[in-house]
């Protein structure tokens, strides 16, 4: 069997952890400790963020989205393949060396994505570009964690909180999508979106297409009730 030969290490953004980019022959794996974040075999349930959120923006004129968590780019690519040539996307990667290695060893799993006139990397954190404009936003979608927890960056909690949901709603436009990508079911975290105004559907998807761990993408649509009442709930 092939060994596993590891490429390069970086420390997560509060310095506490270490991230680590391995690879075996031609797949690549990134781990924070010995815990798997990604492996460039098993992309369904990344593509699936795309794809579920693409169909419920379908016929926008000029769509903008916002993709939290650059990983090893399938969301990237599937949203690429769903929308036209007039969309925009930004890409918010907080950790450098990400960026850097879908540049570098990781380049043929790009397959040159990065370069598509489309697309904007920002070494910034999501949170922070999210509240930098309000209703600018088609469609946010994250997948910067293993699921609505703080895990690479434990300030991420932020985001899944109810202040952070009723900030990502305010940066969506009217009928905008909200989606999380997360390892496994949350309850509390569809309770939280439902009191921050959203519509919410909770998708089971597989991780490798119909094969793999099932994960969950929850669909969450800005329009059904203010948000400033929600919060009151």
């Amino acid at each position: 069997m092939i060994p596993w030969v590891q490429l390069d290490t970086a420390k997560t953004p509060d310095g506490g952890q270490e991230l680590r980019l391995k690879r075996r022959g031609a797949e690549f794996s990134i781990l924070l400790g010995s815990n798997e974040l990604m492996n460039s075999r098993l992309s369904g349930s990344e593509e699936a963020l795309a794809s579920l959120t693409c169909q419920r923006i379908a016929g926008r004129s000029q769509p903008k989205i916002l993709i939290g968590g650059l990983g090893m780019g399938f969301t990237l690519r599937a949203a690429l393949a769903e929308l036209g040539a007039d969309a925009g996307i930004v890409v918010a990667e907080l950790v450098p060396a990400v960026v850097a290695w879908a540049r570098g060893p990781m380049a043929a799993v790009f397959g040159g994505c990065l370069d598509d006139p489309r697309v904007i990397v920002r070494e910034s954190d999501v949170g922070q570009l999210m509240r930098s404009e309000a209703a600018a936003w088609d469609a946010i979608l994250l997948d910067v964690d293993n699921g609505p927890e703080g895990i690479v960056h434990k300030a991420n909690d932020a985001l899944y909180s109810l202040a952070g949901l009723n900030s990502a709603r305010a940066a969506l436009k009217p009928g905008g999508v909200l989606a999380v990508w997360s390892q496994g079911p949350d309850s509390g975290f569809t309770r939280r979106l439902k009191q921050a105004g959203f519509a919410v559907e909770e998708v089971k998807v597989r991780a490798n297409g119909k094969r793999g761990a099932r994960h969950v993408v929850w669909v969450a649509i800005n329009g059904l009730r203010p948000a400033a009442a929600s919060a009151k709930l």
